[in-house]
């Protein structure tokens, strides 16, 4: 009788270890956006576990253990599926999102998320790691006014890329605002700007001394269209009374003087003239 226990409970154990191990799961990491990711911002990671299309699984359990630098900003740590995803003549997975944002202070390289996954009726679970890459690929500038013409109004604003990244489509945008009035378009596409590369965008204004408001859009390194505030200065005492201007003012000075000569010179060959006519007039009407 004995026996017969041992035997029936040795069958039990071997049937029970049998119909687990036909469920054999894994787990990949299938994508991140945006690749690589900066700094405090936010990543969309997409895990796939395969083998739950398997009805021995009973469905499957997954969770992800957040760690720095990651913090999960949607959706519940752990994802619970309740049966097979099974469809004839198709090999299915479970797709599982997850938002993250990243640290602030986190450095630029490869770093950890960590997972864990077991079937739906069990609790042996396996743990997983899988690498997140991150890199600072957002930009920095340096504004400052370069130049204002009072004869032209041309406004020049100089944009300096101090960043260790290259930007595409770097476009300069002045809002409405006090200090200055726009005449045209306020918005200039300047182009593609390298690191510690510096250009400069031109606008048609009419400006007073203060701070003046600019925006900034640019395409970082990985597609993803990014905008930053700056503030520039705006002194007019740096921009009067220039040599420029100056020798502008001059010239038309010049003009205005040889104009006066050449009337004064007209003018008095012209009496000279009609005073010669007077005096033959007086001639003939003696002869007479």
């Amino acid at each position: 009788m004995k026996k017969k226990v041992i035997l029936l409970f040795l069958v039990f154990i071997f049937s029970f270890v049998f119909v687990n191990a036909s469920c054999e799961l894994d787990a990949v990491l299938l994508n991140q956006d945006p690749y690589p990711v900066s700094p405090n911002s936010y990543v969309e990671i997409v895990f796939q576990v395969n083998g739950v299309d398997n009805s021995e699984c009973y469905g499957a359990i997954f969770e992800l253990i957040p760690s720095f630098p990651f913090t999960i900003v949607e959706g519940e740590t752990k994802r619970i599926l309740d049966q097979s995803t099974y469809v004839k003549n198709y090999k299915t997975g479970w797709m599982i999102p997850y938002k993250l944002k990243v640290d602030a202070d986190v450095l630029d390289g490869f770093h950890e998320v960590e997972v864990k996954y077991s079937p739906g009726d069990s609790n042996n679970s396996v743990k997983k790691r899988f690498e997140i890459k991150v890199e600072d690929v957002i930009a920095d500038f340096e504004l400052h006014v370069k130049d204002y013409s009072y004869e032209t109004d041309e406004f020049t604003i100089e944009i300096l890329n101090i960043a260790d990244v290259d930007v595409e489509a770097l476009t300069l945008e002045i809002p409405k605002q006090e200090n200055i009035e726009i005449r045209g378009s306020n918005r200039i596409v300047v182009g593609d700007l390298d690191s510690n590369e510096y250009t400069s965008a031109d606008f048609e204004s009419t400006v007073v001394d203060g701070e003046i408001k600019i925006d900034i859009f640019y395409t970082d390194e990985v597609g993803e269209r990014r905008s930053l505030e700056k503030i520039v200065v705006f002194d007019s005492s740096y921009f009067e009374k220039r040599n420029g201007d100056e020798s502008s003012v001059s010239g038309w000075l010049y003009v205005l003087v040889l104009v006066v000569i050449i009337l004064i010179i007209w003018w008095i060959f012209r009496q000279r003239k009609k005073k010669k006519q007077r005096s033959l007039h007086r001639r003939g009407m003696a002869k007479l």
